[in-house]
This record gives structure tokens, sequence and C-alpha cells, in this order.
């Protein structure tokens, strides 16, 4: 008997819609069911793409408005992690290693090598994990808004404490009024994302709040100084020189580590919402860095 079988989710959001590549579940013996977005290009010869999303978000909050570019040059597959989005739930304890093994298990049951990890934020140290523990998986690396540590100092240690009390909050129904208020400020009129701010609303809901809780505690421990040097893959970063939560300054501690080539945006934390444009063509090139595009797209078709 297979080890391992899909079952294919249709996109029904009854709101306005970004372009979304194919979602599916691909179920993995003893590891459990993985939602991914997964698109594959027309021309084999292009590379493949992994794509690891951030703190409670998910591969489509984080990545869509990047997906359309990627896809005109490459494929790719985007994991919900776990307790985020549609990901799995699990009564084990988060664990980063874990979310890195997680995406291994499903690259190797879609067949994908030397892929290139794209990491966002949370998804950064996620993806040095992934080329760590499983290096025959990694071609390459491109790190986005995230950082060689995550508790350096004592303001920091200080807020991971915070955490319990903001589980509690977002269960709360205070949690959705400040989303809605929060969206249409950052987004408001004329923002190219305005329309999608209903789905955003209902995407970002579907996390299981307890495990987000224990992947901030995880990442309020990782620490990779003393290994990071020795990911031996060409790696790219992406800078988000006004970003409050990430520090630029580790931000670029860490791209001095993997010997990145860096690329950066004038934006906060939320750069893939707020310069979506920019995100998008920054993320192309940054891929381009680490993994040869060619001249000019190739007509892309989903699989």
């Amino acid at each position: 008997m297979a080890d391992t079988m899909t079952r294919t989710i249709p996109n029904t959001v009854g709101a306005a819609l970004p372009w979304l590549p194919s979602g599916r579940i691909v179920n993995i013996d003893s590891r459990g069911e993985f939602f991914i977005r997964e698109h594959r290009h027309a021309d084999p010869s292009a590379p493949t793409v992994v794509l690891l999303h951030g703190w409670t978000a998910s591969s489509d909050l984080q990545f869509f408005t990047a997906y359309e570019a990627l896809a005109e040059r490459c494929s790719f597959i985007g994991i919900d992690h776990r307790g985020h989005g549609r990901g799995l739930r699990s009564p084990t304890e988060f664990t980063l290693e874990d979310a890195a093994d997680d995406a291994a298990a499903v690259l190797r049951h879609l067949g994908d090598t030397d892929v290139v990890a794209i990491g966002y934020s949370m998804g950064g140290p996620i993806s040095m994990l992934l080329a760590r523990r499983h290096p025959e998986l990694v071609a390459g690396l491109v790190t986005q808004a995230t950082a060689l540590e995550w508790n350096g100092t004592l303001r920091e240690r200080l807020q991971w404490r915070w955490l319990p009390a903001m589980g509690a909050a977002l269960r709360s129904r205070v949690a959705g009024r400040f989303m809605k208020r929060f969206l249409e400020k950052m987004l408001a009129d004329g923002h190219t994302l305005q329309q999608y701010i209903p789905w955003l609303r209902g995407e970002s809901q579907r996390a299981d709040i307890g495990t987000v809780v224990e992947a901030g505690k995880a990442l309020g421990g990782y620490d990779a100084t003393d290994w990071a040097g020795s990911l031996d893959v060409p790696a790219a970063m992406l800078i988000t020189t006004n970003d409050r939560l990430v520090k630029p300054r580790k931000q670029r501690a860490l791209a001095k580590a993997l010997g990145a080539e860096v690329r950066e945006i004038a934006t906060d934390h939320l750069g893939p919402w707020e310069q979506p444009a920019q995100f998008s063509s920054a993320t192309i090139e940054l891929l381009s860095l680490v993994s040869p595009l060619g001249a000019a797209p190739v007509r892309a078709s989903e699989s």
C-alpha cells in the first residue's frame, strides 16, 4: 500500500481573491496532513522554490503578492506550517526543527530536490534548519526580514514573555475588530490590496492560537550564531529597512553570517502588503542571484 496520498482542495472564498495557485492536502504517513500551494512551470529546467512563511501568517498571507511573478519564472511549493493557516494540527509542541522536517517530508513526497528555500521572518530560521538538516534538498537560500538570533537583548527576551497574554487576546472578539481596523488603516483608499481586505481578515483567522503561541516561544529561543556560517549554499537576503519587529542591524548580521547578497526595501515588517510591487520584484531578483532564471520569463502553466 502506498504510504502517501493527496486530496485536492478548491479555492472557494466569499470575497475578492488575488491570484492563487492550486491548493491541495498532502497526507504523509507518520507525519500527517499538510496544506500546500503548488505551481509547476512549463519549462522543466526552471528552478523549484519552497516558500516558508513567517510567524502567525500562512503561505498565502505571506507570499500572495509574489505568486504571479514567481509563477512566470519557476515552479514553487508554499507550505502552511503547523498550526498556521491550514497547516497540520498536532498535539505535539511546535518546534522550528519539526517545521523544517515537515517541509523536507513534503519535498520528498513531491520528488523535489535542489530547491531554493525562501523564508520570510520565522520562515528564515525554518529555511536555514531545512538546509542544515536536509542539505541534499536545498540548493540555495533566500532569507527575508529575519535574523540570526531572536533573543540577543533584554528587551527581546522580555517581549517573548508576553506570549501567553497575546494568545488570550487573539482568542477574544476584540482581535477580529482590531484586525479590521488595522487592515483598513494600512491598506487605505487607493492601495492596490484594498479590495482583498475581507479575504485577508478571513485568512488571518485560520490559525490555531495555541500552536502560534508555541511557535513564538520556539522563535524566541532560536539562535544560529554558532552554525549559520557553515551552511554551504548560495544565499541572498531581503532587508526591510524600516522594520520595527526585526531590526535592520539584526538582519544585516544574518546576511553577513550567510555571506548573502543583499537587497533592501524601505518598509516595515509587513512589506509584502505595504509594498507589494517592490516585494515581488525584490523576491525575483534575489532568486536570480542564487538560481539562474533565464534571460526572460517563459509562459507558465498550471498542473
